[in-house]
């Protein structure tokens, strides 16, 4: 009786342990520059030191991740040139695109562009070729989608003239809620693991950064503008002080790019996507 129970309690204690246990998995991060930025924090003035990628892993020791982001690209980028790429081969993927398909006036087009393949000219035709070079390279590998996260007006740290509105109002006659949409309703057409992160209450626009410093047309003094106050308000890129000091900083440190908290948020929901993979 006493042998049987000790082989039993071993046989337990050895479950419990192999339980925790996970085989290695290889992340491939296909994004824009907010993905690129994890591993370049000189290029956002080190006001980011960790980035979402980074989070993920130090959480999940397991995933090994492969930074394919690249600064400035939209889904058509990726689709005209994936077979240039070199995407490695890996378990799991992630699919972080939209932002720049908005401001850049991508036509964002229909679920029958994807259903039919209709090739590279809107979002849901690239998203087709994005998920069909992935199943070439894996047909296992999980995949998972990520909804572009809402904007401020962004002015970029490192050259004040690259600046632009935010998701507030239109962008050529769409929205970034209509990318999100797509990418949304995709997602549920193919049952893959989606991340809404344009709807999420933590990054919504009135979260993303405390103040735009700007200069009261009233009285030529700065002043800091809450969202959406801010708005309209000009800022002059020859002339004015960068609109968003280290005090600006929250959900971004520039009105478009996750800070070290808006990276936090994004992993913390990434990681409850991956762990049940």
């Amino acid at each position: 009786m006493i042998k049987r129970f000790c082989i039993f309690f071993v046989c337990s204690v050895i479950l419990t342990l192999t339980s925790f246990i996970h085989r290695p998995l290889t992340w491939v991060a296909i994004g824009d520059s907010i993905t690129y930025l994890n591993d370049h924090p000189d290029e956002t003035g080190n006001r980011l030191t960790k980035g979402y990628l980074t989070d993920v892993v130090a959480k999940l020791d397991y995933i090994h991740y492969l930074n394919q982001g690249r600064n400035g690209w939209t889904t058509q980028n990726f689709a005209r040139s994936i077979d240039k790429l070199g995407i490695p081969v890996g378990d799991v993927y992630t699919v972080f695109l939209g932002t720049n398909d908005w401001w850049h006036g991508h036509r964002i087009g229909s679920f029958s562009d994807y259903e039919h393949s209709t090739g590279d000219s809107t979002v849901y035709g690239c998203m087709r070729v994005l998920l069909d070079k992935i199943r070439s390279l894996n047909k296992d590998a999980s995949i998972i989608l990520i909804t572009p996260m809402p904007r401020a007006d962004f002015v970029s740290i490192n050259n004040h003239t690259n600046n632009a509105y935010g998701s507030y109002k239109e962008k050529d006659g769409q929205t970034l809620e209509q990318v999100a949409e797509a990418i949304l309703d995709i997602g549920r057409h193919e049952g893959l693991r989606t991340v809404d992160l344009y709807h999420l209450k933590a990054l919504s626009v009135t979260r993303l950064v405390h103040f735009k410093r700007l200069k009261d047309s009233a009285t030529g003094a700065y002043r800091d503008f809450p969202y959406p106050n801010f708005i309209d308000v000009p800022f002059n890129p020859a002339t004015d002080e960068y609109p968003y000091p280290p005090d600006a900083i929250e959900m971004t440190y520039d009105g478009l790019h996750p800070s070290n908290k808006g990276c936090e948020v994004i992993a913390k929901k990434l990681i409850k996507v991956m762990r049940k993979i």
